[in-house]
Parts: C-alpha cells; structure tokens; sequence
C-alpha cells in the first residue's frame, strides 16, 4: 500500500482539494493498487475559502513523514487567511523532506509559491495561477523557479498547476506517478472524466494581445 498525505491549511480551495480525494479514492476502491489518503492539518479545525469547516484526521505533528510516498498540496485564499498558514515553518520543512527524498509533490495552483518558499523551486520549470498585472508569477520567480504559462508544469519529481480547473490533473497526474498509466486510464473512464485535449494543456494562461479588466480582481489568489 502506498500512502498520500494531503497537506491541509486554513483558507484552502475545496474544489482542489476534493481533486486528490475523489481520484485516489476511487483509485483505493477500484484501482489496480491500493493508495490511501491522509488528510493533516496544522490545526484541529480548518475553515476553507468559501466558509466549510474541515476536521483534518491528523496534525503535521502526529504523522511521521517517512510514512509517505508523495505529498499533496491544494492551493487557496489569501483573504481566507492560506498564505498564515502555508508559510508556517512547519509547513515548509514538510515539503523539503519530501524534496530531499526525491518524492512526488503534487501542488495545484499558488501552492506553488509555497513550493518556492520551501526552496525547493530554485532552477526548477513550474506553473502557478497567473493574470494580466497579475502579482503571482512574480512571486513564483522570486523564488528561483523557471515559470512556464500552461495549465499544468511537471519538472522531475514535483508537479504544479495554474489554477482549480486543474486540479484534476494533478491528481490523475499523481495517481498515474503512484501507479502507472493504465491504473490513471481506466481510473478516469470509470469516473467519466474527460481527457483534456493536447491544445488544452499547452494553452497559457494570458495572450500577450489579452486586455484583462478583471485583473485587479484576481489578485486575492
């Protein structure tokens, strides 16, 4: 059996974080190898971007790392208080030890500046939510990473997105990591889950003839 450990904070995005339960749910019920996921938080009682309260099963200082083979990280809110938590040091030394022993880390969205805060993004390609004017890329690139604008960025052993209509391909992306291909192939036929077209992962996320009015309303990423 292998084991997942989603990393969970205050502020997080549900959309993302129901990706990497629902396809390695299904995966533990029905795939071709037995993956278990393992909700921790760094608290009790977390509360998402859009008010739902969550109680993780476990806290990041109940858990022994090394009990896992890949780390999942969905991204979330800076009004609802994600960045607090996510920027914890606790938080970062968790996804460094999974860097440091080559395991996969499966990020969606902004959690990617996480990433990068954890060091571990120096020289790396990746990805994070992006738009006109936008403050995100920049951030990403303080970091030392290489930002890539396409929905989904893969360098070695980490994973990254642009946003929560991409988590699902994280999570499959993972899965077909933990398993292999026809485990992921089988897996989203079952679910019904469309296989995005080969135009769909290299689009970016800004034209450079874009004019985009609602920027300074996706700033709160």
């Amino acid at each position: 059996m292998k084991q997942v450990m989603m990393l969970l904070t205050n502020g997080v995005e549900p959309l993302e974080m129901s990706a990497f339960t629902d396809v390695l749910g299904w995966a533990n019920l029905v795939g071709n190898e037995e993956i278990k996921l393992v909700d921790v938080g760094l608290r009790e009682e977390i509360t998402t971007t859009f008010g739902l309260k969550l109680r993780p099963n476990f806290l990041l200082n109940e858990v022994d790392l090394n009990d896992f083979d890949a780390i999942a990280i969905p991204g979330g809110f800076e009004p609802a208080g994600f960045y607090e938590e996510a920027l914890d040091e606790e938080y970062l030394k968790a996804i460094r030890h999974f860097s440091e022993n080559n395991q996969i880390i499966a990020s969606v969205c902004v959690s990617s500046i996480v990433l990068g805060k954890a060091g571990i993004l120096k020289g790396k390609k990746a990805t994070t939510y992006h738009q006109v004017g936008g403050k995100r890329k920049q951030q990403l690139e303080n970091t030392g990473a290489i930002f890539v604008d396409k929905p989904v960025v893969c360098d070695g052993q980490i994973i990254t997105s642009s946003g929560p209509g991409t988590a699902l391909e994280v999570a499959f992306e993972l899965l077909e990591r933990l398993s292999d291909k026809e485990n992921a192939d089988n897996l989203r036929q079952i679910m019904r889950m469309p296989q995005p077209t080969h135009q769909w992962y290299q689009a970016p996320q800004v034209l450079l003839s874009e004019k985009n009015s609602f920027t300074a309303k996706t700033d709160y990423l």
